[in-house]
Protein backbone atom coordinates (compact mmCIF):
# COMPACT_ATOMS: atom_id res chain seq x y z
CA UNK A 1 0.00 0.00 0.00
CA UNK A 2 1.39 3.40 -0.95
CA UNK A 3 0.11 5.52 1.92
CA UNK A 4 1.53 8.77 0.53
CA UNK A 5 -0.41 8.37 -2.72
CA UNK A 6 -3.54 7.40 -0.80
CA UNK A 7 -3.28 10.50 1.41
CA UNK A 8 -2.74 12.69 -1.65
CA UNK A 9 -5.71 11.21 -3.53
CA UNK A 10 -7.95 11.37 -0.46
CA UNK A 11 -7.18 15.05 0.22
CA UNK A 12 -7.80 16.01 -3.40
CA UNK A 13 -10.92 13.88 -3.88
CA UNK A 14 -12.71 14.92 -0.68
CA UNK A 15 -11.90 18.62 -0.92
CA UNK A 16 -12.89 18.67 -4.62
CA UNK A 17 -16.20 16.91 -3.94
CA UNK A 18 -16.91 19.58 -1.33
CA UNK A 19 -16.27 22.32 -3.89
CA UNK A 20 -13.09 23.70 -2.34
CA UNK A 21 -10.12 21.76 -3.69
CA UNK A 22 -6.98 21.89 -1.58
CA UNK A 23 -4.27 22.53 -4.12
CA UNK A 24 -1.14 20.38 -3.98
CA UNK A 25 1.18 23.35 -3.53
CA UNK A 26 -0.63 24.23 -0.26
CA UNK A 27 0.44 21.05 1.57
CA UNK A 28 3.27 18.54 1.82
CA UNK A 29 3.22 14.93 2.88
CA UNK A 30 6.39 13.86 4.67
CA UNK A 31 7.14 10.22 5.40
CA UNK A 32 9.49 10.27 8.39
CA UNK A 33 9.91 6.49 8.17
CA UNK A 34 10.85 3.89 10.76
CA UNK A 35 12.70 4.71 12.90
CA UNK A 36 11.68 8.35 12.82
CA UNK A 37 12.62 11.64 14.39
CA UNK A 38 9.77 14.09 14.98
CA UNK A 39 10.26 17.60 13.61
CA UNK A 40 8.77 20.92 14.71
CA UNK A 41 5.98 22.57 12.78
CA UNK A 42 7.48 25.08 10.36
CA UNK A 43 6.34 28.69 10.76
CA UNK A 44 2.93 29.40 9.20
CA UNK A 45 1.98 25.74 8.96
CA UNK A 46 -0.34 23.37 10.73
CA UNK A 47 -0.27 19.61 10.53
CA UNK A 48 -1.89 16.24 10.65
CA UNK A 49 0.34 13.53 12.11
CA UNK A 50 -0.07 9.79 11.79
CA UNK A 51 1.57 6.83 13.49
CA UNK A 52 1.54 3.46 11.71
CA UNK A 53 2.51 0.15 13.34
CA UNK A 54 2.20 -3.42 12.07
CA UNK A 55 -0.32 -2.72 9.33
CA UNK A 56 -2.59 -0.23 11.07
CA UNK A 57 -2.73 3.36 12.18
CA UNK A 58 -2.43 3.76 15.92
CA UNK A 59 -3.07 7.50 16.09
CA UNK A 60 -4.04 10.27 13.70
CA UNK A 61 -4.21 13.77 15.10
CA UNK A 62 -3.89 17.43 14.28
CA UNK A 63 -1.97 20.43 15.50
CA UNK A 64 -2.84 24.01 14.64
CA UNK A 65 -0.21 26.63 13.87
CA UNK A 66 0.19 27.43 17.58
CA UNK A 67 0.34 23.82 18.79
CA UNK A 68 3.93 22.83 18.15
CA UNK A 69 4.23 20.77 21.35
CA UNK A 70 1.26 18.64 20.28
CA UNK A 71 2.88 18.05 16.90
CA UNK A 72 6.47 17.60 18.01
CA UNK A 73 6.71 16.00 21.44
CA UNK A 74 3.56 15.30 23.45
CA UNK A 75 2.75 11.91 21.93
CA UNK A 76 6.07 10.46 23.08
CA UNK A 77 5.47 11.24 26.76
CA UNK A 78 2.56 9.56 28.57
CA UNK A 79 2.21 12.41 31.07
CA UNK A 80 2.55 15.41 28.76
CA UNK A 81 -1.12 15.81 27.82
CA UNK A 82 -4.52 14.22 28.37
CA UNK A 83 -4.51 11.95 25.33
CA UNK A 84 -1.16 10.82 23.98
CA UNK A 85 -0.03 7.88 21.91
CA UNK A 86 2.43 6.91 24.65
CA UNK A 87 -0.29 6.77 27.31
CA UNK A 88 -2.60 4.77 25.03
CA UNK A 89 0.12 2.21 24.31
CA UNK A 90 0.89 1.79 28.01
CA UNK A 91 -2.81 1.20 28.77
CA UNK A 92 -3.27 -1.33 25.95
CA UNK A 93 -3.13 -4.91 27.24
CA UNK A 94 -2.15 -6.07 23.73
CA UNK A 95 1.10 -4.10 24.06
CA UNK A 96 2.10 -5.74 27.33
CA UNK A 97 5.06 -8.05 27.05
CA UNK A 98 7.09 -5.52 25.07
CA UNK A 99 8.83 -4.27 28.21
CA UNK A 100 7.36 -0.78 27.87
CA UNK A 101 7.11 1.75 30.65
CA UNK A 102 6.90 5.52 31.05
CA UNK A 103 10.65 5.84 30.65
CA UNK A 104 11.05 4.02 27.35
CA UNK A 105 7.72 4.16 25.52
CA UNK A 106 8.62 7.39 23.69
CA UNK A 107 11.79 5.88 22.27
CA UNK A 108 9.88 2.71 21.38
CA UNK A 109 7.42 4.81 19.34
CA UNK A 110 10.30 6.49 17.49
CA UNK A 111 11.98 3.14 16.82
CA UNK A 112 8.91 1.12 15.84
CA UNK A 113 6.22 3.39 14.39
CA UNK A 114 6.22 4.90 10.94
CA UNK A 115 5.31 8.55 11.19
CA UNK A 116 3.78 10.38 8.25
CA UNK A 117 3.01 14.09 8.57
CA UNK A 118 0.86 16.31 6.39
CA UNK A 119 1.96 19.94 6.63
CA UNK A 120 -0.57 22.52 5.45
CA UNK A 121 -0.17 26.23 4.87
CA UNK A 122 -1.90 27.87 7.82
CA UNK A 123 -3.78 30.23 5.49
CA UNK A 124 -5.93 27.25 4.43
CA UNK A 125 -7.63 27.63 7.79
CA UNK A 126 -8.49 25.32 10.65
CA UNK A 127 -11.45 23.73 8.84
CA UNK A 128 -9.11 22.33 6.18
CA UNK A 129 -6.97 20.81 8.93
CA UNK A 130 -10.01 19.32 10.64
CA UNK A 131 -11.35 17.96 7.35
CA UNK A 132 -8.15 16.08 6.60
CA UNK A 133 -7.93 14.66 10.11
CA UNK A 134 -11.59 13.57 10.01
CA UNK A 135 -11.40 11.91 6.60
CA UNK A 136 -8.27 9.99 7.63
CA UNK A 137 -10.02 8.89 10.84
CA UNK A 138 -12.97 7.70 8.78
CA UNK A 139 -10.83 5.90 6.21
CA UNK A 140 -8.28 4.24 8.53
CA UNK A 141 -10.05 3.94 11.92
CA UNK A 142 -6.94 4.43 14.07
CA UNK A 143 -6.67 2.11 17.07
CA UNK A 144 -6.34 4.86 19.68
CA UNK A 145 -8.96 7.32 18.50
CA UNK A 146 -12.36 7.52 20.13
CA UNK A 147 -13.72 5.18 22.75
CA UNK A 148 -13.75 1.48 21.93
CA UNK A 149 -17.35 1.13 23.11
CA UNK A 150 -18.41 3.73 20.50
CA UNK A 151 -16.95 1.82 17.57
Amino acid sequence: MNIISEFDRTILDVSTILGRPIEKHKYRIIDRGVPHQPKVLPVQTMGVYTFWYEGEFLKIGKAGPNSNARFFSQHYNPRSARSTLAASILQDTRMQGKGLDEGNVGQWIKNNCRRIDILLDSDLGIFSLELIEAVLHYKYEPVYEGFSNQR
